[in-house]
């Protein structure tokens, strides 16, 4: 058995350096990511010793910046702003939904937590915002370490792919109010832009280019349906249980996009959550404008082709799901083509969608 000491003498090995530094704790050990490194073994600390509440400390800790002025434990989290002429504070929040139902089938929790920062770090990002920090909501009728060291897991993985500290929390026991293994789970998630760099549509005009992000799969929206019309959650599908596929999480798009914004003069940004493309880009369209869509541009996953053919109707296929794009940029025609070719660059697969004409219905897809 792999003593405590052992491990933590590794862990305090990955600790030596600056988070974005490199270590070799002994010859033989290939270079880690700093942060994957210590990810690893404050796992493993939980699972040999079962010291849940001290790894969801130290997995939190391991996402902080130098921003971060205190630990967990006070009474609320301190977080420096940093040099800015005129910011302003970007928050969003939001759950997972009854994509839960899923994890509580297959007892697999640790990717529930990433969607839970995606669903709210996507939002901020519309606006431009740099991620900052973010806080999780944890509640359930009797805790269990096990899953709870499993979804902040998820949430810490989901920070670190953001550049988010995770400040602190709150997990909510309810006996009688949660049935016996089941849980909820919500974000909260706090970024920072200059007010002239603030991004909200009001500079979308007409001729401009819409561009399609890539989505990897369902993310998180859509799911009540969804366990309607797959009623057999054991059933194969490419190979696996099709309750394993859907579980995939929503995908962050932090990264690619904000080395666009920097580079580039971004009109509008939209994440595409519940309601699809149909609810969510008009809301970037100012008066007068109307986003034109071409579906038969849109490369459609299979999944969504499978599920349409247990009868639900076209229409609400595309006001339900994204159908294969999470996230959409509004860009000058000039743009586009440099764009995309970046984005390409930084491993997403982005593709022109649609543009802006004048028209009434602030959205037409076509």
């Amino acid at each position: 058995m792999i003593k405590k000491s052992l491990i933590s003498l590794m862990y305090e090995a990955a600790s030596i350096q600056r988070w974005n530094d490199h270590i070799r704790p002994w010859t033989g050990f290939t270079e880690l990511d700093k942060q994957a490194h210590k990810m690893f073994y404050a796992y493993v600390l939980a699972k040999c010793e079962g010291e849940s509440v001290d790894m969801i400390k130290q997995m939190a800790v391991n996402t902080y910046s130098k921003k971060v002025l205190n630990e967990l434990g006070s009474f609320g989290a301190m977080y420096k702003l940093g040099r800015y002429k005129n910011p302003v504070l970007v928050s969003g929040t939001d759950g997972v939904g009854t994509k839960l139902k899923l994890a509580f089938h297959l007892k697999k929790y640790d990717t529930v937590g990433i969607d839970c920062v995606a669903m709210c770090v996507n939002d901020i990002l519309c606006h431009g915002a740099e991620p900052m920090f973010f806080l999780d909501y944890l509640a359930c009728g009797k805790l269990d370490a096990g899953v709870s060291s499993e979804i902040v897991k998820g949430v810490a993985e989901g920070c670190l792919s953001s550049g988010m500290s995770l400040v602190g929390g709150e997990t909510a026991e309810m006996p009688g109010f949660y049935n016996e293994g089941e849980y909820d789970i919500a974000g909260f998630a706090v970024g920072v832009v200059e007010k002239k760099k603030v991004i909200n549509g009001e500079k979308i005009k007409e001729g401009d280019i819409i561009i399609g992000l890539e989505s990897s799969g369902i993310h998180s929206n859509g799911f009540s349906l969804v366990r309607k019309l797959v009623t057999d959650l054991d059933e194969e599908y490419n190979g696996q249980k099709i309750s394993e596929y859907l579980l995939i999480p929503t995908k962050i798009y932090v990264k690619p996009v904000s080395k666009i914004i920097k580079k580039f003069k971004v009109r509008g940004m939209a994440h595409i959550t519940g309601g699809g493309l149909i609810e969510n880009v008009p809301r970037i369209i100012p008066d007068g404008l109307s986003a034109v869509i071409y579906k038969d541009r849109i490369k459609v996953p299979e999944i969504f082709a499978y599920l349409q053919s247990k009868g639900v109707p076209e229409d609400e296929m595309w006001g339900t799901f994204n159908m294969g794009i999470g996230f959409v940029l509004v860009v000058k025609e000039k743009d586009k083509d440099k764009i995309m070719k970046k984005l390409s660059k930084y491993g997403e697969n982005a593709y022109e969608i649609g543009h802006i004409e004048e028209g009434d219905n602030k959205i037409c897809l076509k």
